[in-house]
C-alpha cells in the first residue's frame, strides 16, 4: 500500500512537472509568435520604404536624362551660335 502511494505520488510529480513544461511552451510560443509579427510587420515598413527609395532613384534619373538632354541641346546652340558669330 504504501509503494501504491509512493508510485502515485512520483506520478503526480511527473505529471506537473510536465504540465509546468506545457504552460512554458505555450508562453515561448506565444512570446515567439509576437516576435514574428513584429518582424513581419517591421518588414512590409523596410519594404514599402524600399520600395518609395526605388521610385525616387527611377525618377531621379529620368530627371538627370532630361537635364543631360537640355544641357546637349544648349551646347548644339551655342556652339551653332559660336560657328555663325565666327564666319561672320
Amino acid at each position: 500500500m504504501t509503494e501504491s502511494i509512493d508510485h502515485l505520488g512520483k506520478l503526480e510529480e511527473k505529471i506537473m512537472k510536465a504540465a509546468e513544461l506545457f504552460k512554458q511552451g505555450q508562453a515561448e510560443r506565444r512570446t515567439l509568435q509576437q516576435e514574428i509579427e513584429k518582424l513581419r510587420a517591421d518588414f512590409k515598413d523596410r519594404l514599402k520604404r524600399a520600395d518609395a527609395v526605388e521610385q525616387e532613384l527611377l525618377t531621379l534619373r529620368r530627371e538627370r536624362e532630361d537635364v543631360r538632354a537640355r544641357i546637349e541641346k544648349l551646347l548644339t546652340q551655342i556652339e551653332i551660335l559660336t560657328k555663325a558669330d565666327s564666319a561672320g
